[in-house]
């Protein structure tokens, strides 16, 4: 019989000063060696769960616990962090709070020395981690001058170092690029291999979780169901009903009337030409005629944002821009995507003037961004950050947006009207008197967009607005980003997650290395998977399927309509 690495009997964790529990009556049992992902909406209780494998819960975040977490024989009741950090490693949600040594050997080296480990197995240790995440050729680096990928495999490797038996990684991937998410996965993978080694990973990208063993469903601090990967994958209904992301290609099947559901491209051809399934030419030619005809439609107007041989350095001589030639036009819906580092957001803050251009011309209404200053360029683009944390201060969310009509000496009647149809438009309705930061992080970024409406802006921009958000709250937030758009609204968005570009972005601009590697329609850079792999990027796995197919389809009801199928 395998022998069990963790044990969790009635786990039951309340935070103190809350009303509910976050976790309640959990039994979940690991194997040694075994693999399992949690997965679940936002305040399912997954990182809860996960903090409680290592003992910062109880003995660091204080609550009211009750139930036991078995690890290796040592319940975490008895034995301090400390203690238990001889078993388990955990690798944060936000690993660059992890990160605090002044170069990357060092930071690898703390752990083990902390353990009074002898030199020469420190020495040892950091070559053997260095080298299973590839970062070798970084190791008199600091921290701060790696990409969010590295840094990741700096945290994870600084983990391993402590050659822990168990692994906890709560949502490793979540800043990522596609390829790198690839890179840390490819470590999970061999990671896997390991019989010493249980994982135990929190994760939100269905798509990333193919090679479990295990999943877990959680919902509102229960445990839903746990079963082998590929068969709870196959479970879309159940998917939906949690607000998770279901497999692409899963869901178009299912749609076809398929019993048993492929999961991977490789999968889906076979069973797709086994089914014997032809795409009309007709339909599929009568939907790219309509994106041709709004993209008629788009480019005779005149753009709003104009950019020709556009560049920028940062102090120091790092130049971030390279010749960027583009144009935005109004009422258009524009992703910028591209790997970590790559130049996305130095681009963006170009569109507004928070940086202006050291080379080359940028104009927005016909006017260039250095004559026109930030404070003017702000009424006409507004920019929602990454961190909407980083951009809210009042106190009511009613003073938060209308801080930007009252700064620009609107009368008070005016601003309480845009201050209601600002909260109108993105659903906050009622919220003016609460506290921003009271509210979860999908509610305080539509209060940072609610803010920047409030300006009544010919573009908003948006860096990563679904980060940090399960796929409910993803998608609730780009459907309030296409209301606007088709309300009038120029929308600009920088996004990590490519079936948000797939199903949102009319127009889609690819930077690698400062320049424009790719732009076209979502549809035709899609389907150049050779060039986006080249920028870190690939299409989601529903898409790489009917590239195979000769027909790039952006979602499963397109496809489901050319082969005259049911709805998906």
């Amino acid at each position: 019989m395998t022998e069990s690495a963790i044990a969790i009997t009635g786990l039951t964790y309340r935070y103190r000063g809350t009303k509910r529990n976050a976790i309640e009556a959990i039994d979940l049992e690991l194997q040694k060696g075994e693999f399992l992902v949690l997965m679940g909406p936002s305040e399912a209780g997954k990182s809860t769960l996960a903090t409680c494998i290592n003992g910062l819960i109880p003995h660091f975040h204080k609550g009211k616990l009750s139930g036991d977490v078995v690890v290796y024989g040592k319940n975490t009741r008895e034995h301090t962090v400390s203690q238990m950090a001889e078993d388990v490693g955990l690798v944060f949600q936000d690993f660059e709070a992890q990160l605090f040594s002044t170069n990357v050997e060092l930071e690898v080296a703390f752990g083990p020395e902390n353990f009074a480990v002898p030199r020469d197995e420190i020495a040892t240790r950091i070559d053997e981690n260095l080298s299973y995440v590839g970062l070798t050729s970084f190791r008199h680096r600091p921290p701060a001058t790696l990409s969010g990928g590295q840094k990741q495999k700096l945290a994870i490797a600084s983990v391993l170092a402590l050659q822990p038996k168990v692994l906890v990684m709560d949502e490793p991937t979540t800043d990522l690029d596609p390829i790198s998410k690839m890179g840390i996965y490819e470590i999970t993978g061999r990671l896997r291999q390991r019989s010493d080694l249980t994982l135990l990973v929190v994760e939100h990208d269905t798509e990333e979780v193919l090679e479990a063993d295990r999943i877990a469903l959680l919902q509102d601090g229960h445990l839903i169901k746990v079963g082998p990967a590929r068969e709870i994958l196959q479970e879309v209904d159940l998917f939906e009903s949690l607000g998770l992301m279901p497999l692409g290609i899963a869901r178009f099947f299912k749609a076809m009337g398929a019993e048993t559901l492929p999961l991977t491209p490789d999968e889906a051809v076979a069973a797709y030409r086994s089914a014997g399934w032809s795409i009309s030419s007709e339909c599929y030619e009568a939907i790219l005629e309509r994106e041709r005809q709004l993209e008629r439609e788009v480019s005779a107007r005149e753009p709003l944002i104009h950019c020709r041989d556009l560049e920028f350095s940062y102090p120091g001589g790092v130049k971030a821009l390279d010749g960027i030639t583009l144009d935005i036009f109004k009422g258009d819906i524009v992703a910028i995507v591209g790997q970590n580092g790559s130049g996305k957001t130095t681009l963006a803050k170009q569109f507004n003037g928070l940086l202006l251009p050291t080379g080359g011309e940028i104009t927005v209404h016909g006017k260039t961004t250095r004559e026109q200053g930030v404070f003017k360029l702000g009424q006409s683009v507004g920019y929602v950050f990454q961190n909407p944390d980083h951009q809210i201060f009042s106190e009511t969310v009613f003073d938060e947006v209308s801080f930007g009509p009252r700064l620009r000496g609107l009368p008070e009647p005016d601003v309480k009207a845009r201050v209601s149809e600002a909260l109108a438009a993105v659903g906050l309705e009622g919220t003016e008197q609460e506290d921003p930061f009271s509210l979860t992080k999908s509610g305080r970024q539509r209060v940072a967009v609610a803010a920047v409406l409030a300006v009544q802006p010919d573009v908003l921009i948006l860096d990563e607005p679904t980060t940090g958000l399960d796929y409910g709250e993803q998608r609730g937030m780009m459907e309030m980003v296409k209301h606007l758009n088709e309300n009038g609204s120029t929308i600009i968005f920088i996004t990590h997650h490519m079936w948000v570009v797939a199903e949102y972005a009319r127009k889609v601009f690819v930077i690698k290395d400062g320049r424009v590697l790719l732009e076209g329609t979502a549809r035709e850079v899609f389907s150049h998977e050779q060039e986006l792999s080249i920028a870190s990027l690939r299409p989601p796995h529903f898409i790489q399927f009917t590239n195979r197919l000769g027909s790039t389809m952006l979602r499963p009801a397109e496809l489901v309509e050319c082969l005259g199928g049911a709805t998906a």
